[in-house]
């Protein structure tokens, strides 16, 4: 289903766009994603809406039968995308697991500041893209997911999500869509 509305305060939730994630090869390339969800989180900060970029670094615990697929890590891995331009007000969360809500303070940080609704964008689209809406859907947000801004390792993999089970979990757009739905910034 198409977007509808933005409600009153929106957040941008941000999935794993740091320096190991992006350099891994992915269906869309990884620069263009970066590049909508830079420009996303410009707009949603001038108007004084939340943005909240996720990364991840580690593993859940508990979780020792299978090495991670990425080998090992550089020491620059977890870091965020210099493209994002992080600001001081946005809100960082670090995850071990592949949604952003499940053993972090993201639920806590969005509801103190009254968010109902999330925008959804990302790497990868069937893992952490797919695993925060399903948290979010369940902790009864809005959920937006913006198609052109998330990629996955495989492109049969965003494919199916995009067309199975985004319809379930939440309304879709682009990010020009988004963009032009946007009220004047303040």
């Amino acid at each position: 289903m198409p977007l509808t509305t933005l409600e009153p305060t929106p957040a941008l939730v941000l999935i794993d766009l740091q320096k190991g994630i992006a350099s891994l090869p992915t269906a869309q390339p990884a620069a263009e994603i970066i590049a909508r969800g830079a420009k996303l989180a410009h707009a949603f900060r001038e108007r004084a809406w939340p943005v909240v970029l996720v990364n991840v670094d580690g593993r859940a615990p508990g979780r020792a039968e299978n090495a991670p697929p990425w080998g090992t890590r550089p020491p620059d891995w977890a870091e965020l995308v210099p493209a994002l331009e992080r600001a001081p007000g946005d809100i960082l969360i670090t995850k071990q697991r592949w949604g952003a809500f499940i053993g972090t303070p993201l639920h806590d940080e969005l509801r103190r500041r009254g968010v109902t609704q999330i925008v959804l964008g990302g790497i990868s689209t069937s893992a952490g893209v797919e695993s925060t809406a399903r948290s979010a859907w369940d902790l009864g947000y809005h959920v937006v997911l913006v198609l052109d801004a998330m990629t996955d390792r495989d492109a049969e993999s965003h494919r199916f999500t995009v067309e199975r089970i985004f319809p379930r979990l939440g309304e879709t757009t682009t990010t020009a869509e988004l963009l032009a739905m946007l009220p004047a910034a303040h």
